[in-house]
């Protein structure tokens, strides 16, 4: 089983910590096992360690790195504080055995501090980024995306952006829908818009249950492939134009076509990673009018092209294959999260100031 070990430093931020280990504990293979073995470390095995308002004790040390199929390095309050004895080591140990290393947030910090990204393109807090930059000019610092997937090196922004972090792991390893149920089940709320980091998930905002929107959502992920104007939308939904806008932004935070669109997308990109259909037929059958109308449309919201996008999640072996008689099925939707208020907000303003 691979084996994540989250890396708890004093004064780690609650929500950094706790995002991974939810994130991973919720992926399930198809037959119910669990996908991921998760661990707690810190520098020394059983040592008390802040969390702003609790303390934790974690019940292994950095040895666990070693076992570490995946380590993941949480932010702390003071990123600037120097790493404690053998950690840097530690970590550069398991670096040169292969393991996959992530930081969520100002983890990036810890990360840079033992020589690991000099070279290489990073993000962390916008607020942090600034001085991330200052304080390792070896590394490039890129604080306008959710996150960096350097290949055995990731790093993330804020908060949010660690949960699409670790949802990019789980997809990378185990496919799109063991990813979704672990979204659904995350429970990751609204759309992104802008600054989005490539291969992010684009998934359709959650709805609240018993919402009066809701029906009219299930129709529009049923008819997606269809050519449907607003006129249309509203005419299924027995309302003006003017009223489903309103109504459809009050409930959703999008417009029925910004909606519309993304399903779409998220529908190529099932197809993307699970057929070798051509980028003709997937356009076809995800909705978009022509191949080029969907080319734009999927790197606008994706930030890469779909032959980009195949490629990082099938491999490069992957080529088209004559299109079959048997339509694929489509996605069940899993929601997306959205840019929100680091907890770690903290940790990032003491790292700039």
């Amino acid at each position: 089983m691979h084996t994540v070990v989250v890396l708890a430093l004093d004064q780690v931020i609650p929500f950094d910590l706790s995002a991974p280990i939810d994130a991973f504990g919720w992926a399930r293979l198809p037959d119910g096992r669990a996908a991921y073995r998760i661990r707690v470390c810190s520098a020394s095995a059983d040592e008390e360690v802040s969390a702003g308002p609790f303390t934790l004790r974690a019940p292994y040390g950095l040895e666990a790195l070693a076992e570490a199929d995946t380590i993941v390095l949480p932010g702390v309050a003071d990123p600037t504080a120097p790493l404690p004895p053998g950690v840097a080591e530690a970590l550069r140990a398991a670096a040169a055995n292969g393991t996959r290393i992530a930081s969520i947030c100002v983890g990036a910090f810890v990360f840079a501090a033992t020589g690991l990204l000099d070279g290489l393109r990073a993000t962390t807090h916008w607020i942090a980024a600034r001085d991330l930059a200052a304080r390792y000019p070896a590394v490039t610092v890129d604080p306008n995306v959710l996150y960096v997937d350097n290949g055995q090196f990731l790093t993330s922004a804020g908060a949010a952006a660690g949960l699409d972090m670790c949802l990019h792991m789980i997809r990378k390893d185990h496919g799109s829908a063991v990813a979704a149920h672990a979204a659904r089940m995350s429970v990751m709320p609204l759309e992104r818009e802008g600054g989005q980091a490539q291969f992010i998930v684009h998934d359709l905002p959650p709805v609240p249950a018993g919402a009066t929107m809701e029906p009219l959502l299930d129709w529009l992920e049923e008819n997606a492939g269809r050519d449907l104007t607003l006129e249309d939308i509203a005419a299924r939904a027995g309302m003006s134009t003017r009223t489903l806008n309103r109504r459809f932004r009050e409930q959703t935070g999008t417009t029925p076509l910004q909606w519309l669109h993304r399903s779409r997308v998220r529908r190529a990109q099932y197809l993307l990673e699970t057929t070798t259909y051509p980028v003709e037929r997937i356009a076809a059958q995800a909705g978009f009018g022509s191949p080029t109308a969907f080319r734009e449309r999927f790197k606008r919201v994706v930030g890469t092209s779909p032959h980009a996008y195949r490629r990082a999640f099938q491999g490069a072996e992957a080529e088209p294959t004559a299109p079959s008689p048997s339509p694929s099925p489509s996605p069940s939707p899993s929601p997306s999260s959205s840019p929100s208020p680091s907890s770690s907000l903290s940790g990032a303003a003491a790292a700039a100031s």
